[in-house]
């Protein structure tokens, strides 16, 4: 019983002597500390640092070397600086305390391997770091957070197994470095992984093997093709929350991205062509998508189906075609409401809805046929296609609400022959003719030997020497049998196919491919030049003259303006300058007029002058004139001077000589004269 016993005791001591370590591992940055402050309280702060208790600030002093360190510090800034390998002292490492370094932005062209053992954060960015060896990460086992941005690693210059000794290890940098495949040997402890702007071109199946923990992934910038991508590769991260392949190359989502836990899906600047159908399923958690700046025109239908925690959808930079194509995507967004916040969704095509928003089509999407689900759920989304499908309304023209697509539900005759087709064909159930209207309308009608329950319509334009050109395609109800094709090219030859659908076959998808190949009708017709068209030319004339009218008559209507206002400019500036002269004549004539009460000089626009005419003479008596009075007696005759000015009473003063004999100049203008001035200055005659 007591050797029993006492195995028992040795075996639970061997069971907590892991449990003894980590906590001494955990305790001894505290029992340093408290060792160290308790002694080394006189060590001085360097000169040429600040020191705010346990933060040591040596940043930004153009240091070639780490001077002496206080050794209670727990946070080191060192960075930009020009400190170089040998520029670390070996007494680093016995900095026990230290927790954070910050040594980006030197000139380091080596791993450092002299760093204290309890580094929990280190920042080598913008270095020029070569090589990262196993044994210099050794030293350091308590390391969470490892910044290697703006440095020169290489895939091959990662040794081995380098991250082994680092189970702690949860941020890994290295962005921005001369990285060309992923490096091997990261721990599983990782959670935030960045390899953006490298080189990398190729991701195997088991280049994240092991990371299960992996929370964020960015590889930015890269070479990374669909073709060169694994099929499983980010299957392997189930708990991965963001994914970001921003500036790569490739045409389509990667298969099997992870749904379960995906947040955030970054995609833009690609070269996307379309979103295959269920490259989004299952990602209940996404919360944004990024499309922006890749090629896409559509989206197929129930795309969002599962999307229920998306807020926010960026897809500005395509070249979208809103169309009937895009009903689904329109009654989802009204659906979801401010729920979502789309950015860019602005159509490029066709004409009629060029540079609007698709969710400002509410009046072009009604014209679009809509599908009645009878069974089954029925989302917003489109989740699904219906099991039974009836049509209630159909679009009145095929250029704005098509369905353009690569891979077309029915065949059409091979591009490569030389097509004999005329403007009507027969077929077994079908008679299809086309004629057209205009240099950009063609008018379809058919007649049928059966009822169907819609046609499937295809018309395409042929390009130079008959080569294929994209096919666009739409249903149309089982009880029309005339369609118009709008907006066209002129002078195009254009394929134009029907056939027959059976019911169901819509929501079925290939299940009467083959009945509809062999009922397919097609013919061929021309449009014609911008110009008169066949049947009706002086009508097309009259309809499309008034469309000219509108330039031309600004233009004329500008030039009859500028003409008129010439000719007013030159009758104001005839009848100002007659005016001018009639009046400078009619004061010469008529100076003496009386019962003026205006300025001549003032209505003729001369600037009035106010200088002196003085007339000598012998006086002449000045005796009233009475008509009932006898003539008075002659008064002795005196001298008398007039003076003809021009003061601003306009009038005329009649002065005594004799008046003021001390002030020579009183009342008049004399003393010109008298001051020495000459006639010619102050007078004229």
């Amino acid at each position: 019983m007591a050797t029993v016993g006492l195995a028992e005791q040795r075996a639970r001591r061997l069971l907590l002597l892991p449990l003894w370590l980590t906590v001494w591992a955990e305790a001894w940055p505290l029992v340093t500390t408290t060792a160290v402050r308790g002694y080394d309280r006189d060590i001085v702060c360097p000169s040429v640092c600040r020191c705010d208790e346990d933060f040591i600030y040596c940043n930004d002093r153009g240091l070639s070397a780490i001077p002496p360190l206080p050794s209670y510090a727990s946070v080191l800034y060192l960075q930009n600086n020009q400190v170089n390998n040998q520029g670390l002292p070996a007494s680093l490492e016995h900095h026990l305390t230290v927790q954070v370094v910050y040594l980006y932005d030197n000139e380091l062209d080596d791993f450092p391997v002299c760093l204290p053992p309890s580094l929990r954060e280190l920042h080598l960015q913008d270095n020029n770091i070569r090589t990262v060896p196993r044994s210099a990460l050794a030293r350091m086992p308590l390391l969470e957070k490892l910044h290697l941005d703006d440095n020169s690693v290489s895939t091959v210059s990662i040794e081995d197994q380098a991250f082994a000794d680092n189970p702690r290890l949860r941020l890994l940098f290295l962005s921005r470095n001369h990285l060309s495949s992923i490096p091997s040997g990261l721990p599983a402890s990782l959670e935030e992984l960045r390899l953006d702007d490298n080189r990398i071109s190729t991701i195997p199946t088991h280049a994240f093997r092991g990371l299960a923990a992996l929370r964020s992934l960015v590889l930015d910038g890269n070479l990374l093709a669909n073709q060169r991508i694994a099929d499983d590769t980010f299957s392997r991260l189930a708990n991965l929350t963001e994914l970001s392949l921003v500036r790569n190359s490739l045409q389509t989502p990667p298969v099997n991205l992870p749904t379960a836990h995906l947040q955030r899906l970054s995609l833009q600047d690609n070269a996307l062509t379309h979103m295959p159908r269920g490259s989004l399923d299952g990602m209940r958690g996404l919360q944004r998508l990024d499309l922006s700046g890749n090629n896409l025109t559509t989206l197929p239908r129930a795309l969002f189906r599962d999307l229920d925690s998306l807020a926010q959808l960026l897809v500005r930079g395509n070249p979208w075609h809103c169309g009937c194509n895009l009903r689904w995507l329109y009654d989802w967004l009204l659906a979801r409401g401010n729920a979502v916040t789309v950015r860019g969704l602005t159509c490029h095509g066709p004409e009629r809805a060029r540079d609007m928003a698709l969710v400002d089509l509410g009046r072009l999407m009604a014209e679009c046929e809509v599908p009645r689900t009878t069974g089954g759920r029925d989302r917003a989304g489109g989740a699904g296609g219906p099991a039974d499908t009836s049509t209630t309304l159909s679009p009145p023209q095929g250029s704005l609400f098509t369905l353009r697509s690569k891979r077309p539900g029915m065949g059409l005759p091979d591009s490569g022959l030389d097509y004999t087709l005329g403007s009507s064909g027969v077929g077994r159930s079908l008679a299809l003719n086309v004629k057209p209207l205009s240099h950009n309308s063609i008018r379809v009608t058919w007649s049928v030997a059966q009822p169907s329950s819609s046609f499937r319509l295809s018309w395409l334009r042929l390009g130079t020497g008959n080569t294929m050109g994209s096919i666009t395609e739409t249903l149309v109800r089982g009880d029309r049998r005339e369609y118009l094709l709008t907006s066209l090219r002129p002078r195009s030859d254009y394929i134009i196919c029907m056939a027959p659908l059976a019911s169901g076959s819509e929501s079925k998808g290939s299940g009467s491919d083959g009945e509809a190949e062999e009922a397919l009708v097609c013919a061929k017709a021309e449009t014609s030049e911008v110009g008169p068209v066949n049947g009706g030319p002086g009508e097309d004339e009259g309809s499309r003259r008034p469309a000219a009218l509108p330039l031309a008559g600004i233009i004329g209507g500008a030039a009859a303006l500028v003409f008129l206002a010439l000719v007013l400019a030159a009758f104001c500036w005839y009848g100002h300058r007659k005016g001018h002269l009639s009046s400078r004549d009619h004061y010469t004539r008529n100076s003496s007029r009386k019962g003026k009460s205006y300025d001549d000089y003032i209505e003729s626009g001369t600037k009035k002058d106010n200088t002196i005419l003085e007339i000598r003479g012998p006086g002449f008596p000045m005796t009233p004139m009475p008509a009932c009075q006898p003539t008075p007696p002659k008064v002795p005759q005196e001298d008398y001077i007039v003076h003809t000015i021009f003061p601003p009473s306009n009038g005329t003063g009649l002065y005594k000589a004799a008046g003021h004999p001390s002030d020579p100049g009183y009342g008049t203008n004399r003393g010109y004269r008298e001051g020495g001035i000459p006639d010619v200055d102050y007078c004229y005659t």
